[in-house]
């Protein structure tokens, strides 16, 4: 029941060591000391959301914003491909921040039990969902008229591997404080509320090839889907889950939360359905 949770933990813990190395060996090689297969790249060319906000920027004015390299845009080319088949699976197998947000919500849980994850009013939620995309179209509109990575300045991200450095910002550290202190209350609450990123990688929800499905024939409306969505999203009421908030951790799963074995699941659209659809 738990193989594919545990499978996102290993890579979560890999993926945030991963990128805490390549932080590091970015630091030290200006010493002579380089570790061995990791290379001496920066934070910021291997940051698809770099990618993202200077697309346009390069667009407009055929110029690369400074600090920006364009390995960011290969990852951010590898990353949108791999969400166009399986959807945002970077944001709950990837994400360093989404996945140190995910840690310390361990603790919230574990402090507020079934309370944690309801503080906020679901009305007044659903509307701070979209704030992200505000945040998005903020970001890449300075960034385009400035040529410069006006995001870094409260970019939460970057102080994660930063906080020690000169480089991080009091800006970005307040903003990676309130994002772990809210995480004790909501889960994820800079994924849901304003990750640019994940607002546009979120989109891919809406056609990827492969989606998450519920069987309205085997289901029991026991309602544990919607229980374990860290995100809210209210499964049982779904056939197809199309939230562009859903970060496919696959927590309301069969394999992981459901009781019923292939009631909810990854899977691609039927032909029937499409033809039905049609």
């Amino acid at each position: 029941m738990k193989k594919k949770w545990n499978l996102r933990l290993i890579s979560q813990l890999s993926f945030f060591l991963l990128v805490a190395l390549i932080v590091l060996n970015h630091e030290i090689s200006e010493s002579g000391i380089v570790l061995p297969i990791i290379g001496s790249s920066s934070l910021h060319s291997i940051c698809p959301f770099g990618g993202v906000a200077a697309f346009v920027a390069l667009f407009r004015w055929d110029v690369m914003v400074p600090k920006i390299h364009l390995s960011s845009f290969v990852v951010l080319g590898i990353i949108f491909v791999m969400s166009i088949i399986a959807g945002p699976l970077v944001c709950s197998y990837m994400c360093p921040l989404g996945s140190i947000q995910e840690w310390f919500g361990g603790l919230g849980r574990k402090i507020f039990k079934k309370r944690y994850n309801h503080f906020v009013p679901l009305r007044l939620d659903k509307i701070l969902r979209y704030l992200r995309y505000l945040v998005l179209i903020w970001v890449v509109y300075l960034t385009t008229m400035s040529l410069r990575l006006v995001f870094l300045e409260v970019d939460p991200y970057f102080a994660l591997f930063n906080f020690w450095s000169s480089e991080a910002t009091l800006g970005g550290l307040f903003v990676l404080g309130v994002t772990l202190l809210l995480s004790l209350f909501v889960e994820r609450p800079w994924c849901k509320y304003a990750c640019p990123f994940g607002a546009l990688i979120g989109l891919t929800n809406l056609f990827s090839i492969l989606s998450i499905r519920r069987n309205k024939t085997t289901c029991v409306d026991c309602k544990r889907c919607d229980t374990v969505c860290p995100m809210n999203i209210e499964v049982s009421k779904k056939k197809v889950v199309r939230d562009h908030q859903c970060i496919r951790c696959f927590a309301c799963t069969s394999e992981v939360s459901c009781p019923v074995p292939q009631t909810v699941e990854l899977k691609v659209k039927a032909y029937e359905e499409v033809h039905h659809e049609a």
